[in-house]
């Protein structure tokens, strides 16, 4: 009678790995986003090596704007800490991006990177939620504000229904000339603001506006992190 119901156990065990093995096998793997891909890569430089940084992200910003799919590719540098940049790049679709990946000039830039680099490159994908028309970036005494958004998860859709709220808000202010809010693909309770504002007299009106106030008080008490707020100019 053991031996039965050993021999039993067995088989039942059997079965259910059989059934296991079947339920991967079918199970879909992640789908690749749909529409364009937004890419935000910070790059942190040695002080003293920012004219090599500079170079570099330039030649790979020139080479970049020719490779198919690509829709946008801005550098800046961050205003008061200019070692610190960050490249704005907008892709037609997964697949051109995962081209543009593998490209020859984006495995220069690492390289040239890694060697003078304060920090590892810190590179953000992210689909849009809320952007207007892919246009060309403004003129050159124009600030642009990046901001990292981190909002505890079970409040994921309240932080973003918040950030399309400011959006639209924004949009329609004096001043201002590109306002996106984009979702990262991995971790989706974190986001990206992409402004760019037509001065710093009008970043400063915008930051005062009953909008942007409204928008702090709603973030406060689902946010994960500490507000990133960073204000850049493009680069020379």
């Amino acid at each position: 009678m053991t031996s039965y119901l050993v021999l039993l156990s067995a088989a039942a065990a059997l079965v259910l790995i059989g059934a296991i093995r079947d339920a991967g096998a079918q199970a879909p793997g992640p789908s690749a986003p749909d529409g364009p891909i937004h890419a935000v890569t910070y790059v942190e430089v040695m002080p003293t090596a920012r004219g090599e940084g500079v170079a570099a992200l330039k030649r790979y910003g020139e080479a970049t704007r020719k490779e198919d799919g690509n829709l946008r590719c801005e550098v800046v540098t961050r205003i008061g800490q200019p070692h610190q940049l960050v490249v704005l790049e907008v892709w037609k679709d997964q697949k051109t991006f995962e081209a543009h990946r593998a490209a020859a000039h984006t495995a220069q830039l690492r390289e040239k990177i890694q060697a003078i680099r304060n920090a590892p490159i810190d590179e953000r994908v992210h689909v849009a939620t809320s952007a207007g028309p892919l246009q060309p970036g403004p003129a050159a005494d124009a600030v642009y504000v990046v901001t990292h958004v981190d909002v505890i998860p079970p409040r994921k859709d309240d932080g973003l229904a918040a950030l399309k709220q400011l959006a639209g808000a924004a949009r329609g202010s004096a001043g201002n000339v590109r306002f996106e809010v984009v979702q990262q693909t991995n971790r989706p309770n974190h986001f990206t603001v992409v402004e760019i504002w037509k001065d710093a007299n009008a970043v400063a009106t915008h930051s005062m506006s009953e909008a942007m106030r409204r928008f702090r008080d709603a973030l406060g008490p689902m946010s994960g992190a500490l507000y990133d707020e960073r204000l850049f100019k493009a680069l020379d």
